[in-house]
């Protein structure tokens, strides 16, 4: 077991929290138990994966999306009395982690899709270090990309084709970053990836000429969360569990 404030305190150091000014909490954002000896990580901290790890028996619950969003009603009522209210009854720790998880070089959630789609990093995406860009070893078609997206994902992406160019520079970022599309065709990169997309995400890629690729806010964003977990589990010599709760989105 590990005292949960000792475990909080070196993912903080680790993800160098401070560093960001995020639109929510990041760490320990609802206390439960003081010792951990089993996490349960998931994308969101949704009721269905609450449940989950109390049915998993677990101290902690780690996320990338938590709870207390800028905008958000400061109130605990209805969705949140009952997500928070299942935490405190079943004394499990909420940690989350969003825009430090994103940005973290080597395991974080821009970093892990990069390595699953066999991308070459390069340099990051713009001054805020969250998005990343790359090569690709060998030029492919846009639509040859997105049947590699959709086999390792596990997910069918909505494609914007820009042309008939092959790809070979690659700039990503997962999640809802679609807007950072603009950035990617300054820099004059032939596609851009991300998870979600607007109606005026088709016209900006099609003006801007670079081919867009919406893989998924959910499906681009699970691999972070499991490599902090399983890092957290092997420093500490605790256990580690990701829970997949389906997420079309």
């Amino acid at each position: 077991m590990i005292k949960c404030s000792v475990l909080v305190e070196y993912a903080n150091e680790l993800l160098k929290i401070k560093q960001f000014n995020d639109y929510c909490p990041n760490g320990l954002q609802v206390e439960g138990r003081e010792e951990i000896s089993h996490i349960v990580s998931g994308v969101t901290a949704s009721m269905a994966l609450i449940e989950a790890a109390v049915e998993a028996s677990a101290d902690a619950i780690l996320v990338h999306h938590g709870y207390f969003w800028k905008g958000d009603a400061p109130v605990i009522t209805g969705i949140s009395r009952r997500r928070i209210g299942l935490l405190i009854e079943s004394n499990i720790n909420l940690i989350a982690y969003h825009l430090p998880l994103d940005a973290q070089p080597d395991w974080g959630n821009n970093a892990c899709l990069g390595k699953l789609l066999d991308i070459i990093p390069g340099s990051m995406l713009n001054a805020e270090g969250i998005g990343m860009t790359g090569e690709l070893l060998l030029p492919v078609s846009v639509n040859e990309l997105a049947e590699k997206v959709a086999r390792v994902l596990g997910r069918s992406p909505q494609v914007i084709t820009a042309g008939d160019k092959l790809v070979k520079t690659v700039g990503w970022c997962t999640g809802a970053a679609q807007d950072n599309l603009e950035q990617a065709a300054a820099l004059g990169l032939d596609v851009y990836i991300s998870g979600e997309i607007s109606e005026r995400t088709y016209h900006l890629a099609k003006e801007y000429g670079i081919h867009y690729i919406a893989a998924g806010h959910h499906a681009t964003e699970r691999y972070g969360v499991q490599a902090l977990g399983a890092l957290l589990s092997e420093h500490f010599g605790i256990t580690h569990q990701y829970i997949e709760i389906e997420n079309p989105v």
